[in-house]
């Protein structure tokens, strides 16, 4: 592969390693009442940062296996039967004797907060990375979840996935995940996890953890130290692509009439996975990750409509 990570034209499959919950999305309809009731619309759906990139990798017609845990019950089953129509190929292992995870997601003026049960996220183990790497021999490019790495249960499957991935010759990228894991796990841990990856995506709150207070573009510039490109998310303000060469590319963001911002960052990911793993240029990578960071909160929900 080349420095683009793909080269020319072509689908390569893409192997995705993290989390697969159930979302219970409550869209508050005003400011939520502590100790009263508040209005919401309120909805169940599969969700997982992984989970959530694969479909939106296999809705561009990307050829994507998700590798992760699930609790052999009824929320289990029904999140990879969601996954598996569309068009999702399900590595995924169900540990009997735990629940599937859950977050609850508290939505309101284009905002969110997440109450997180991972579930049998936790249970995710090396051997079962193991496992996937070696059915998926047309695997070209991992991507893995950050919250596998921010978990101590789950960090040995991260790390071996990202090992296992360079032995393979595969590219390699990580998304930072979450700003409060990430600063309880460490910025100088998580930093040598993750170091020499292909590419780094980060959000301007985990980037401030992990460089400091900078302005985004030097927030890129210290982390180009570890990662080979990265990508700062900046919302509304779009998107900064840096990388070793010393090469910037901005991008702005698309104004859409926010509806849910769950899953954004997830679509964001798998549009520029999927223009990036098939040599197009940093520009048109971030443009398609805009497409569908924007396609994400105009709906409700954090997988593509159907």
């Amino acid at each position: 592969m080349n420095a683009n990570g793909g080269g020319s034209g072509g689908t390569r499959r893409v192997l995705v390693v993290g989390d697969v919950v159930t979302d219970v999305v409550a869209v508050l309809t005003g400011p939520l009442a502590p100790g009263s009731d508040t209005p919401a619309t309120i909805r169940f759906a599969g969700g997982g940062q992984a989970a959530n990139t694969a479909s939106w990798l296999a809705a561009q017609g990307v050829p994507v296996t998700l590798v992760g845990a699930v609790g052999d019950d009824g929320s289990g089953r029904d999140r990879l039967a969601e996954l598996t129509a569309a068009g999702v190929d399900c590595a995924v292992e169900r540990i009997a004797g735990s629940a599937t995870g859950t977050v609850i997601v508290l939505a309101a003026g284009g905002e969110r907060t997440m109450i997180t049960e991972r579930g049998a996220n936790v249970r995710l183990r090396p051997e079962h990375v193991d496992a996937a790497l070696a059915g998926t021999p047309d695997a070209t490019h991992l991507h893995l979840s950050g919250y596998t790495l921010l978990d101590a249960d789950s960090r040995p499957a991260g790390l071996r996935a990202l090992a296992g991935a360079r032995v393979r010759g595969l590219t390699t990228s990580v998304d930072a995940a979450s700003a409060a894991p990430l600063r309880a796990a460490g910025t100088a841990a998580f930093l040598e996890w993750v170091r020499d990856v292909d590419l780094l995506l980060v959000n301007v709150d985990e980037a401030t953890v992990l460089a400091g207070g900078l302005e985004p573009a030097a927030q890129g510039r210290a982390l180009v130290a570890v990662a080979r490109h990265v990508v700062v998310k900046r919302g509304g303000a779009g998107a900064i692509w840096i990388d070793r060469d010393g090469r910037i590319v901005t991008s702005p963001a698309h104004r859409v009439a926010v509806r849910d911002v769950t899953g954004a960052g997830d679509a964001f990911a798998a549009g520029l996975l999927g223009a990036w793993l098939a040599g197009a240029t940093p520009e048109a990578a971030l443009a398609r990750a805009a497409d569908l960071g924007a396609a994400a909160v105009a709906q409700v929900g954090a997988r593509p409509a159907t």
